[in-house]
């Protein structure tokens, strides 16, 4: 079995003093700042970790700069979470900085890889942890470690409440009313920290240790103590104090800066334009139509109809062609039923002092990957219409009939509603009712989302390994 200090990720924690006895009540508010910041560091981590992945792939080495802004992602997270509810041992207030502080309580390092292997990279962080995964679930709880201790581990596990979550509370109680944190409960805290960091590291492909099934608590680690023993290099000694720390910071953290930024709106990008390519590739029917899923339109006055839709392209009419296309309603009803679109005014003559409902909301909306959306309604009092719903003229597109019905219309400048009747204008409307378009142009916006999307997460990928490059 390997020795605990051969093991490249190191996490120290020290209890130099005893916490307060009320602070930890209110810690997760002194927190806020911090958590605001490591939620836009964490989306940079895990778009800089794909980056990573291909570089390894094709390289076998992981880019130095995105590895030192990563192990400062740790490191930043870690100070938060150690002041906060993964272990409340220290009051002192975390530095916003990805940098080392020598001097605060809480300290991780992680030793840099100078060779990784390209056919682990693909299995090692969902297959091959997939035992530590299980494990980390029961330590850290079913919420992501981010939102639970400011940032933590970017997974989420499969139990409401975490074995940490128990164990610090147990802590804070013990100094809510004796003003002494129980040190062997504080060994033991800092132990399952440590494991759930060598995972973390482990699953952001940053070493091809596997994660040892052991629990080290508390103390210092051994190789941390050994590197403190060693002596500084000559070449940081020689330089004037203060030159080399100061030299280019602020462009440092400039770029650091502009590097998140693009790898958050890369991760924005990314989003998007997977979740169009996806829509387009899976909800078109065989028409080739995108249609949103049914929802079930029902009344028992005479008539549903939609509220006014607007439309007014300013002679732009080739856009509607180009981005919309031609709008299709499809409706599903036992009884024979009328579904038709006509101009609003026109709609409005023919069924004023008729009863019918207007639908004014749909709860989940009429958008893809909603499984029921549920309408809601506003009433008009009146009786029944004075003719049939097919006798009129002035509608543009119409159907029919029993079972399923389509209504295809090319949209045009203009106020229009859509109705849906019975036939014979009869009270009483029921019939499932979906709508969708054409949208050719969805796949081409969601493969330029995808372009814009990489190219954003290269152009973080320099900034950021720039800014990290270690001098």
């Amino acid at each position: 079995m390997e020795d605990h200090a051969s093991y490249p990720v190191r996490i120290e924690g020290e209890l130099r003093a005893e916490p307060s006895r009320w602070l930890w009540l209110v810690k997760w508010l002194l927190a806020i700042p911090h958590y605001v910041v490591l939620a836009f560091l964490w989306l940079a981590f895990v778009v800089l970790t794909v980056v990573a992945f291909f570089a390894i792939l094709f390289t076998g080495r992981y880019p130095r700069g995105i590895f030192d802004f990563n192990v400062g992602v740790l490191r930043w997270t870690w100070r938060v979470a150690f002041y906060t509810y993964a272990a409340l041992g220290t009051d002192r207030y975390p530095p916003f900085t990805l940098d080392d502080v020598p001097d605060y309580p809480a300290r991780l390092d992680v030793d840099y890889p100078e060779r990784l292997s390209r056919g682990l990279v693909l299995v090692k962080w969902w297959l091959l942890a997939i035992p530590q995964y299980i494990i980390v679930g029961i330590l850290v709880g079913g919420g992501t470690y981010a939102v639970r201790s400011a940032g933590g581990w970017w997974w989420t596990g499969g139990f409401p409440i975490g074995l940490i979550d128990v164990l610090v509370f147990f802590a804070g109680v013990a100094l809510l009313f004796t003003t002494r944190y129980p040190r062997a409960l504080f060994d033991l805290v800092l132990g399952l920290d440590r494991w759930v960091a060598r995972v973390a590291v482990y699953a952001g492909l940053m070493t091809d240790r596997y994660p040892p099934f052991r629990l080290d608590q508390g103390g210092p680690e051994p190789s941390r103590a050994e590197a403190v023993a060693e002596p500084e290099p000559a070449v940081e000694a020689a330089l004037p104090p203060e030159a080399a720390p100061a030299r280019g910071r602020a462009g440092r953290i400039v770029l650091l800066v502009l590097g998140s930024i693009a790898a958050v709106l890369a991760f924005a990008f990314l989003v998007g334009g997977c979740a169009l390519v996806t829509i387009d590739q899976t909800q078109r029917d065989e028409d080739g139509y995108l249609m949103s899923p049914s929802a079930d339109v029902s009344s028992a006055t005479y008539a549903i109809v939609s509220e006014s839709a607007n439309i007014d392209t300013g002679g732009a009419e080739w856009a509607l062609d180009t981005f919309l296309g031609d709008v299709r309603i499809r409706s599903e009803s036992v009884r024979a039923v009328f579904v038709g679109i006509g101009p609003a005014a026109d709609v409005d003559n023919y069924l004023l002092g008729v009863e019918h409902d207007v639908v004014t909301d749909l709860e989940g909306g009429f958008g893809f990957g909603v499984e029921e959306p549920r309408p809601k309604y506003s009433t008009r009092a009146g009786g029944p219409p004075r003719s049939p719903p097919a006798e009129q003229t002035f509608w543009v597109a119409s159907a029919t009939g029993s079972g399923e019905q389509t209504v295809d219309w090319n949209p045009q400048d203009g106020e229009w509603r859509v109705v849906v009747m019975n036939e014979d204008a009869s009270r009483g409307v029921a019939s499932d009712v979906s709508i969708g378009a054409e949208l050719d142009s969805v796949l081409w916006i969601g493969i330029v989302l995808l372009v814009i999307g990489a190219l954003a997460a290269a152009v973080a990928a320099l900034a950021i390994n720039a800014g990290a490059r270690r001098r």
